[in-house]
């Protein structure tokens, strides 16, 4: 009569390797778990804010690269700009109070008031335009991100 055979225990190397990717995966999990718990507590606004903006100005200038440089394609853009624009003192409610960052902020406003009480009337004009909205937001960048 043959006997059932006898259990096969496993080796130690075997249970050390299951309790080490058992580790990790719950690891991987905890990770997450505070990663997401993190970006919870952010606050979007800013983020989205600059995002809005620059996909304005990139806008007004594929406008201009396509040759596309009519007041109807530009006014609604620097429209939209100068909304926005009211907004970045309340994107960063820690910075109010700087002094350069409020000179940033109205020299990018003027910028667009300007724009808006003159409308570019050709693509060298907007393209101009264009570099001065860029240059704006990238002084205030330099000094502050």
């Amino acid at each position: 009569m043959n006997q059932p055979a006898p259990p096969r225990r496993h080796s130690a190397a075997y249970r050390y390797l299951l309790v080490g990717v058992l580790g990790l995966l719950v690891g991987l999990v905890a990770t997450i778990m505070v990663a997401r718990a993190i970006q919870a507590r952010q606050d979007p606004f800013p983020d989205a804010l600059m995002h809005v903006i620059n996909r304005q100005v990139q806008l007004l200038h594929d406008a201009q690269a396509q040759n596309r440089c009519s007041l109807a394609d530009s006014v609604p853009r620097l429209q939209t700009l100068r909304s926005l624009s009211n907004d970045v003192d309340l994107a960063f409610p820690t910075l109010k109070d700087s002094q350069g960052f409020q000179q940033h902020a109205s020299r990018l406003r003027a910028t667009l008031n300007q724009a808006l009480a003159a409308p570019p009337a050709d693509c060298i004009a907007m393209g101009e335009l264009v570099e001065k909205i860029q240059s704006d937001c990238q002084a205030c960048h330099q000094d502050f991100r």
